[in-house]
């Protein structure tokens, strides 16, 4: 990327980091993400006047309590030691390559990937790519390191799925078929109802009440019949090439799945693809070992949002967008959704770019042009 674009990012991230990562409650801050998006896809000239607008909702960058050390574990999941994890993080990534502190906290992280309704990990995502397109600039590592403390301050499993990554070369949650090869006809055939990631999505069962936060409703998961069966279901391959593919079919399943059910909520149902996307974008960072355990918490958190947040019918044809056509068709759904301007939309156009690209399908591009007409700005 050219240095003035590249430049262009590092300034925002030097505003943004003077702010706290919530706002209003319990929002989150969605600069740094947006901020890189339109820069990834050459809208750097939009960024600052779009950052004077977004940044008077922000508050300051909170205080700390103390630092952590040794008793880390005691402090995941406390947003009251925001602070505390930034300087801790910040720490991290300067003592040493990124890369290895991102493999040490990345498995450590992972199980609590509903953290901040996933924002945690897709702040992540996004300072990942940046780091691995742009290069490793100070300004580039610190945005990394505020995306690790606020999913650490945030940390949030899933109900029904495990609170610790297993040992490397071992899945959790979703079957493996190296696990299947074992494990009798039985196991087989369950997990066979959801051999790829659309098939599983589909089947995924609803949450009867669909009120109250994203706390509120994942704690309703526990007493869903059907989760744990539901979230166990996909069969995910073993070796890492078809972890990646059985990855981005998730991606691509979730994101053309919005054009018909994103009218369950707007704005909640953009993360059941941004999640897992920010996911898929950070496999190249890490040891093909972490790719299934990071695979099975990118399903258990698009299954989650579907769970609690889509409604049981999908949208009637006469509701849905016209997808776009020609040759620039990808260029120009983005550059709508920098001209509508919220966060949410510019990010989900982000991810139905790159199923766009992958795939073909203007489907993906439709549920971006819906995500514009069904978010407020």
């Amino acid at each position: 990327m050219a240095s003035g674009v590249t430049e262009t990012l590092d300034e925002a991230y030097e505003r943004l980091h003077t702010t706290g990562p919530e706002f209003d409650g319990w929002l989150s801050n969605h600069g740094p993400m947006a901020a890189e998006a339109m820069v990834r896809h050459g809208h750097a000239e939009s960024v600052p006047e779009w950052l004077d607008g977004y940044m008077e909702r922000l508050e300051e960058f909170p205080r700390g309590t103390g630092p952590i050390g040794t008793d880390w574990q005691e402090a995941l999941g406390d947003p009251r030691r925001i602070a505390d994890w930034t300087a801790y993080f910040r720490r991290e990534v300067t003592e040493r390559p990124w890369r290895e502190a991102l493999a040490t906290w990345w498995p450590r992280l992972l199980p609590g990937v509903a953290a901040a309704a996933t924002h945690g990990v897709i702040r992540v995502g996004h300072a990942v790519r940046a780091l691995r397109e742009d290069g490793e600039d100070a300004d580039h590592v610190t945005e990394l390191a505020h995306g690790l403390a606020y999913w650490a301050a945030r940390w949030q499993p899933v109900p029904g799925t495990p609170a610790t990554v297993p040992s490397l070369g071992t899945a959790s949650g979703p079957a493996t078929e190296a696990a299947e090869a074992g494990a009798g006809p039985a196991a087989s055939a369950a997990s066979s109802a959801g051999s790829t990631a659309a098939e599983a999505l589909a089947a995924v069962p609803r949450i009867a009440d669909q009120s109250g936060g994203i706390r509120d409703r994942l704690g309703r998961l526990a007493d869903l019949p059907g989760w744990p069966s539901a979230v166990a279901a996909p069969r995910i391959p073993a070796a890492a090439d078809g972890l990646r593919s059985w990855l981005a079919g998730l991606v691509d399943a979730a994101a053309t799945r919005y054009l018909w059910y994103g009218h369950g909520n707007g704005v909640m149902l953009v993360h059941s693809a941004t999640a897992p996307n920010a996911i898929l974008r950070t496999l190249p960072a890490l040891d093909t070992q972490l790719w299934a355990p990071s695979v099975a918490a990118s399903w258990a958190a698009a299954a989650a949002l579907t769970a609690i947040y889509a409604p049981g019918a999908p949208a009637g044809p006469a509701e849905l967008p016209d997808p776009p056509a020609g040759p620039q068709a990808a260029e120009e759904v983005f550059a709508r959704a920098v001209e509508h301007g919220d966060e949410h939309v510019i990010k989900f156009a982000d991810t139905a770019a790159d199923v766009y690209v992958r795939t073909g399908r203007p489907d993906a591009l439709a549920a971006a042009v819906r995500a514009a007409a069904l978010i407020d700005r």
